[in-house]
């Protein structure tokens, strides 16, 4: 199955709470903080509540 790389890219303040909730969920604490999951509807629904703070590669 394919793999995500998600890395934070703009700081959460100023985000909605649920927004930070989300981060903190995906396992995002700081700019540039880098995680991999799996490509699952799951993730790509918590990815697509963060997308603005967020950037999205697909690895192997």
């Amino acid at each position: 199955m394919a793999k995500l790389k998600v890395t934070q890219v703009r700081s959460q303040i100023g985000a909605k709470q649920n927004q930070r909730d989300t981060l903190r969920s995906l396992g995002l604490r700081r700019i540039n903080d880098v995680v991999v999951k799996e490509d699952r509807p799951e993730f790509r629904g918590m990815i697509f509540t963060v997308r603005h703070l967020v950037t999205v590669e697909e690895v192997d």
